[in-house]
């Protein structure tokens, strides 16, 4: 079986979180030369394999093999890999089976590695992986078979295959601000305290607000207003509350701390309370490490350009890797029909992908 092959029996198994499609039992025949170990809790499957070559670096490729439900709008049928004008269309293309297929095959024909190459893969990342990779990393803390570094393999390029690595994640602070008032007639403002009011002056140094500069890796962190209500939907009726949701993906240089802070110097004088919860912490991989320089000259090699090294996007299980000191890096396809109808990606993507993975285990001592 090629790397194709692999790609499109991935795809026709429907994996929709929690579930793997059978892909673990599968995987577990197909890598028949490395130790297979399952860690499956509360419904999620978890799947770990290693091989031993030499008494060198632990080299760990991690990803997921759950997708999104499909939804509406698709021409053909998700969960059957169609190929078209050299795509292949199918739920989990991007994200993320073809990074998974690429490196699943690098692993299953490498030979002499000085080390230990392994595998991790979970069926609930795009769940709420409360029980998926960060299960996994504990047993393999628990059994000292932590990697020394990991490729996560979810999609990253943003125009042309080979253009960006994340070598970091911003994190994600949710937040509630609740502006306390006193509900009354419109027809006597006086008598009320009108939350809407009394934010208006200073919600435009708000919304949008930057909370620091950002730097060579990260973006300046910003507040981003995602909901503000308040009121009974009456016209008469001036509302006593009002709430306002608000999203910061942060860079190290911005904590709950400084946002509470930021808050208190803004609505300085009025009644309201602040609810924040950070769902995911940022982390950054130095760019000069063995990884990153081995993976930016396999990619090198492989397409001809130098890749930039980006933070940029949402958050991805490379954060639970980064908590326990690993290097942690991610490249896989471009990202451009992730979790939309039709997702595709193309067969030359997934064959370099395959390539450029198979360069980093022989670069990688």
């Amino acid at each position: 079986m090629n790397v194709i092959e692999l790609f499109k029996q991935l795809l026709e198994s429907q994996s929709v979180t929690p579930e793997d499609g059978g892909i673990f039992d599968f995987l577990s025949d197909y890598l028949s030369d490395f130790k297979v170990i399952r860690i499956d809790k509360e419904g999620v499957k978890n799947f770990f394999a290693y091989r031993t070559f030499g008494e060198g670096k632990h080299l760990c490729f991690a990803g997921h093999v759950d997708v999104v439900p499909a939804g509406d709008g698709w021409n053909t049928d998700p969960f059957i890999a169609t190929e078209k004008d050299g795509y292949i269309y199918a739920r989990g293309a991007q994200d993320m089976k073809s990074g998974v297929a690429a490196f699943t095959q690098a692993l299953s024909e490498a030979e002499n590695f000085n080390g230990t190459l392994s595998i991790l893969l979970t069926s609930d990342e795009e769940g709420p992986a409360k029980f998926g990779t960060v299960e996994v990393l504990k047993y393999l803390k628990e059994h000292h078979l932590l990697p020394d570094a990991v490729v996560v393999a979810e999609p990253t390029c943003e125009v042309t295959f080979g253009d960006a690595i994340k070598v970091g994640r911003r994190g994600s602070i949710n937040g509630i601000i609740e502006i306390i008032g006193k509900q009354g007639h419109a027809a006597y403002p006086e008598k009320a305290i009108n939350p809407v009011h009394k934010i208006a002056p200073v919600l435009s140094k708000i919304a949008g607000a930057f909370l620091d500069n950002g730097d060579e890796y990260f973006a300046p962190s910003q507040i981003v207003i995602t909901d503000i209500r308040a009121g009974i939907e009456t016209t008469n009726v001036s509302p006593g509350k009002l709430k306002m949701m608000f999203n910061v993906r942060n860079s190290t240089r911005t904590d709950k701390g400084s946002i509470e802070s930021f808050i208190a110097e803004h609505l300085e004088g009025l009644d309201y309370t602040l609810r924040l919860d950070q769902s995911a912490e940022p982390f950054v991989t130095d760019a000069d490490t063995e990884i990153v320089r081995a993976l930016s000259d396999a990619i090198e090699s492989v397409c001809g350009l130098t890749p930039k090294n980006s933070t940029a996007g949402g958050t991805s299980d490379a954060r639970f890797v980064a908590a326990y000191g690993i290097d942690v890096i991610e490249f896989g396809v471009i990202n451009d029909t992730i979790h939309a109808p039709n997702e595709r990606t193309s067969i030359d993507e997934v064959k370099n992908l395959y390539t450029v993975f198979t360069k980093l285990i022989d670069n990688f001592r």
